[in-house]
């Protein structure tokens, strides 16, 4: 860029056919000629700038999220969409209009942005959106804290984590806002109230961990589990691990065929067997690339020979979920389109949990698609192949996923189901053919965050059990609708039979009510200089005592009405006073309420013309006649002494 500045003459980067462009777009898009003032020219070349770098990150596989990269490429993003909102007046989603024209003048050099151009702009327009809703009340709030602070030469830490936590504004947004007001931020003020929240977090785990305690000498630890499920082991090194009240061990045991959780994968639970005594244990995890076993209790001597047996039924059950993932990875991609990335998976023995950009919510049919082809693979009971200790390069170079953001090393392990369909980094264990998965199949899909969906999937034995619950609910609405020959049109003739019902008890619903209304405009008292109504009524509905209260009173001037009512078997007071009659402060419909309603053993409220009030007890709704006619009286006493 540089270099194309001094061939074109120009003093500034964002002066050349670069960027040039974009800045024109900009300008046409906000009304605001380029060099009208510093403050929106910066803006311009802010979001110039900052549109390059989304544009390709994005269609480089990153998404917008909380943390790692993605959590950059959000703040980048906040950034620019701050500068428009307050510099040029961009109060609706208008980065994302930019995309095309950025796709049109580097797409020879960059294809991937041109391909996906409708992903890009998707995803930037659902996160402006998104930070767009916050952003006008982060700014209000940030105005009104200047406003309250006077004087004051630095953002206190306190307010810039409220505003980091409440409307998620980065501190670097925060710092670029204070400068603008020639302020600070005081970082250490911020990393205080960052700790806490986390020292809060910490706290609610409980967990307390011991010093590692060593048994004999150390040694290299192996992994057995991709061909064992049992195998002898000794103890290495031990530490105590308090939880709650609970206390339990962990432990580094020589060898051991227990996955340890990793890559989405949860970890094995079995047991230690020693000298027949079982040790159950809970959990595997990796730390500091230790495998280390959560386990409830010690070998006793700590040395004493042992034999791991890892849980079979729940570990196979496991892989089942693991090998579908990367065939619904695959799917995914085949169906939706090559932008499909893996954000994201949980696989456990129950259930698959997949996340994965893309841009909307998945059809029925692309679904439906997506089944059917995993179940295809299921069926041609493709053969698992592994190669371990692969060059990274020669893995990328077979075509193996590589997920954005997992770190690998030199030498990776590459699984591969069927060359030509799916091919993937993995350290996981899996099926050693497809046709072990048994069945797939779906069951939930939906976002998580913008640019992101969550699919959920059974197999196997669950997903047979799945389909067992959809087939016994559907017996069970046959059995209902007495085995009709055609289910479907027997539910809809029984849906449009409710509807038609529903109507015309509506419609004796009002009849009912203006019955009730009829019969109250006959009971209207005429008082001097006021009509009221004070009785015990029985309506259909709370609604239809409200909407009788309110034609009452537009039809009724200087109108005082208490409706006591006994509505599905509770007792209601509805208290009704005309605009007119409440400029006398006695004369407010919320306060007599509140003095009624414990009649009624409930309570209540409301403004000055209409409240109302629920109880539990119906027979507190005479007196309550009886008390509202008191207060009448003594409330036109009061206006006949002060007229």
């Amino acid at each position: 860029e540089r270099l194309v500045r001094a061939i074109q003459g120009k003093y500034s980067n964002y002066d050349t056919d670069l960027f040039q462009p974009l800045i024109r777009e900009i300008s046409a898009r906000s009304g605001i000629a380029y060099g009208s003032s510093e403050e929106t020219d910066i803006a311009m070349r802010v979001i110039s700038d900052h549109i390059r770098a989304l544009s390709f990150a994005i269609a480089d596989g990153e998404m917008p999220s909380n943390n790692k990269a993605g959590y950059v490429i959000r703040r980048i993003l906040r950034r620019a969409v701050r500068y428009g909102y307050t510099f040029l007046g961009f109060e609706e989603p208008a980065l994302y209009e930019l995309v095309p024209l950025l796709s049109k003048q580097f797409g020879s050099v960059f294809p991937e942005l041109k391909e996906q151009e409708e992903f890009v702009v998707k995803v930037i327009k659902e996160e402006e959106a998104a930070f767009l809703r916050t952003l006008a009340n982060g700014i209000h709030r940030f105005k009104k804290y200047l406003e309250q602070q006077p004087g004051s030469t630095m953002i206190e830490g306190s307010f810039a984590f409220e505003l980091y936590d409440t409307y998620g504004f980065p501190l670097d947004l925060t710092q670029v806002m204070a400068r603008e007001h020639n302020l600070g931020v005081d970082i250490t003020g911020f990393q205080q109230q960052m700790e806490l929240q986390k020292e809060r977090s910490r706290t609610a785990q409980e967990k307390d961990e011991g010093d590692w305690i060593s048994v004999g000498e150390e040694s290299e630890q192996t992994f057995l589990g991709y061909r064992q499920t049992d195998a002898p082991c000794r103890l290495i090194k031990y530490r105590e691990l308090k939880e709650k009240d609970k206390v339990r061990y962990q432990l580094v045991l020589d060898q051991t065929p227990f996955y340890a959780e990793s890559g989405g994968q949860v970890g094995d639970t079995g047991y230690l067997s020693v000298d027949g005594k079982k040790i159950g244990v809970a959990d595997t995890k990796k730390e500091n690339e230790l495998i280390v076993h959560i386990a409830d209790g010690l070998p006793d001597p700590p040395d004493a020979p042992m034999h791991a047996y890892v849980d079979v039924a729940k570990r196979r059950a496991t892989e089942n979920n693991h090998s579908a993932t990367h065939l619904v990875h695959a799917a995914l991609r085949k169906v939706l389109g090559e932008h499909v990335q893996q954000r994201g998976s949980l696989v456990n023995d129950k259930v698959l949990r997949f996340d994965f950009s893309h841009f909307s919510k998945m059809t029925d049919g692309e679904i439906q698609k997506v089944e059917r082809l995993v179940n295809e693979k299921v069926r041609e009971n493709i053969s698992r192949e592994v190669r371990e200790d692969v060059p990274l390069q020669e893995a990328q170079e077979m075509g193996a996923m590589a997920l954005f953001g997992e770190k690998y090393g030199e030498k990776v392990r590459v699984v591969c189901f069927d060359p030509t369909f799916s091919i993937e980094l993995c350290g996981g264990t899996h099926v050693p053919a497809t046709g072990r998965i048994g069945l797939f199949k779906i069951i939930s899909e939906g976002s998580i965050a913008s640019g992101i969906r969550r699919l959920e999937a059974v197999t196997a034995r669950g997903a047979e059990k799945y389909v067992e619950e959809k087939i016994r609910t559907l017996e069970q609405v046959n059995d209902l609708l007495r085995h009709p020959k055609d289910p479907r049109k027997a539910l809809q003739n029984l849906l449009s039979e409710r509807d038609h019902l529903e109507k015309e008890l509506e419609r004796l619903r009002n009849k009912e009510t203006q019955a009730l209304k009829k019969q109250l405009l006959g009971m209207v008292e005429k008082n001097d200089g006021f009509n009221s109504i004070i009785t015990k009524i029985s309506p259909p509905s709370s609604e239809a005592l409200k909407n009788i209260s309110f034609e009452l009173k537009n039809q009724l001037d200087n109108l005082f009405m208490v409706l006591a009512a006994e509505v599905d078997g509770k007792p209601q007071i509805t208290v009704v006073i005309s605009e007119s009659l409440t400029d006398d402060e006695e004369w407010n419909a919320s306060r007599i309420v509140r003095e009624l309603a414990p009649l009624i053993k409930g309570g209540g409220g409301g403004q000055s013309f209409y409240a109302t009030a629920g109880g539990k007890d119906l027979t507190g709704l005479a007196p309550v006649i009886d008390k509202a006619r008191k207060m009448l009286a003594t409330m036109q006493a009061v206006k006949n002494q002060n007229p």
